[in-house]
């Protein structure tokens, strides 16, 4: 942890910032676009992908899964392998920089780790992932327990969200506030 912590420390700067921020704005604005129309098309109808819905409803997931067809099942498990595996690491490292810039040094800062908060959304995010593609692997079979464990880690993924971007506006009210702080 100290480690992670001491790492962001160093690489944390404007420029590194924006390198990040350029590669998240590519993501859901291009890559992830594209790849859920791609999803859409093989499917013939709007369905989106499983990762961007809330709630926990697992039987909907089932059904998302079958309404993909056998062309969308292949495509969006190659791209929670692939493209799903870089964007978590993306907005992870992004978050932590801007809380490593927001809080270091700083007497206001909420606890020490709080710039490793985004990992936890990461983890989560990749556990959702594995589920995802077990389900799309495995169709026809559809398991009922994978799909209540995939719900799982997508409500915790989302829910473990919430502080950090609660943590990044109470780091710029801070900033604003305090700007020699």
């Amino acid at each position: 942890m100290e480690t992670l912590h001491q790492f962001l420390n160093r690489i944390a700067n404007l420029k590194t910032f924006f390198v990040l921020l350029a590669a998240y704005v590519v993501f859901p604005g291009y890559i992830l676009k594209n790849a859920e129309a791609n999803i859409n098309q093989f499917a013939g109808k709007p369905i989106g992908p499983i990762d961007l819905t809330f709630g926990l409803n697992p039987s909907k997931t089932l059904e998302m899964v079958a309404a993909y067809g056998e062309q969308g099942r292949a495509y969006y498990a190659q791209g929670e392998m692939t493209m799903d595996v870089i964007y978590p690491i993306v907005y992870t490292f992004l978050f932590a920089v801007i809380l490593t810039l927001l809080f270091r040094n700083k007497p206001y800062t909420p606890f020490r780790y709080v710039n490793l908060l985004p990992f936890l959304t990461m983890l989560f995010d990749f556990i959702e992932n594995v589920f995802i593609v077990i389900l799309l692997y495995r169709y026809p079979e559809q398991s009922m327990i994978v799909a209540v464990l995939c719900e799982i880690a997508k409500l915790l993924k989302w829910l473990s969200l919430v502080p950090v971007v609660f943590a990044v506006l109470y780091g710029l009210f801070k900033k604003i506030r305090i700007p020699n702080a």
